[in-house]
């Protein structure tokens, strides 16, 4: 899987656009793919991916989308999967990509969509996310 092969650029793209599919959707199930993509460590895997692999556009866009949906929600979970995202690093991982990548429009897109997800809530941490954010750049 993508821990396995931190490394492939190919294998840590690919893995962001499976968890993406997984956890989009408008059916009944999502929520629940959703959570059991944060439970097994989904959120860590994109981030580490897009952070050993800043260089290169599609492991960013797609590590942004995936990490948009699955924060995504307004069950009961989202804004845990949210913070966790937060504290897992995803917040400068994303910030990162799109300085990167100033001009692939995909990335600034999609991380946009993905800050908005992650530092959004109505739980006492959103505030902390969005000042970390403002602090990411």
């Amino acid at each position: 899987g993508m821990r396995a092969h931190e490394g492939s650029g190919g294998v840590q793209k690919k893995g962001c656009l499976a968890l993406c599919n997984i956890a989009a959707g408008t059916d009944d199930d999502v929520s629940a793919r959703r959570q059991r993509a944060a439970e097994v460590g989904a959120i860590e895997a994109i981030v580490a991916g897009m952070r050993a692999h800043e260089g290169l556009g599609g492991v960013q866009e797609e590590g942004c989308l995936a990490l948009h949906n699955i924060v995504d929600g307004m069950d009961d979970d989202s804004d845990a999967r949210s913070q966790r995202a937060s504290e897992a690093g995803a917040i400068e991982a994303i910030v990162a990509g799109m300085r990167v990548h100033e001009g692939l429009g995909g990335v600034q897109e999609e991380g946009c969509l993905a800050l908005h997800n992650i530092v959004d809530g109505m739980d006492d941490d959103s505030d902390a996310r969005s000042q970390r954010a403002s602090e990411a750049g």
